[in-house]
């Protein structure tokens, strides 16, 4: 499974996720920064990556709405700042939770329409 970081997380979490081994890129590192939300998802979307972001609101809405559409994204992974906050101090937390995550759902498709909370 490939990963793609909202830009509310540091690309950090992207670099060491690189030396495990996985694809993972942050929306900065990109210039994705500035995309509104469903477009960000479209580019997931078409280059098969499941995204991490704390929108939950958003998005929830948007897959929904892609959903009845009959359109599918490749995963959106959830974050809180109550549970899991976007600190220098938790950036090993989340390439734990993102290793393990990933390790789990290693086949391309494995994570379609998938929603995961961290």
């Amino acid at each position: 499974m490939k990963i793609a970081l909202d830009h509310h997380y540091s690309p950090v979490i992207a670099e060491q996720l690189r030396r495990r081994g996985y694809d993972a890129v942050a929306a900065v590192e990109r210039g994705w920064e500035r995309e509104d939300d469903e477009p960000l998802l479209a580019i997931c979307a078409a280059e098969q990556r499941a995204l991490v972001t704390n929108n939950v609101s958003d998005f929830t809405t948007i897959a929904r709405q892609w959903a009845t559409q009959g359109r599918s994204h490749t995963g959106l992974i959830f974050t809180s700042d109550a549970s899991l906050p976007r600190t220098r101090a938790t950036i090993g937390k989340y390439v734990q939770l993102h290793d393990t995550l990933v390790s789990e759902y290693e086949h391309a498709n494995a994570f379609v329409d998938r929603v995961h909370w961290l």
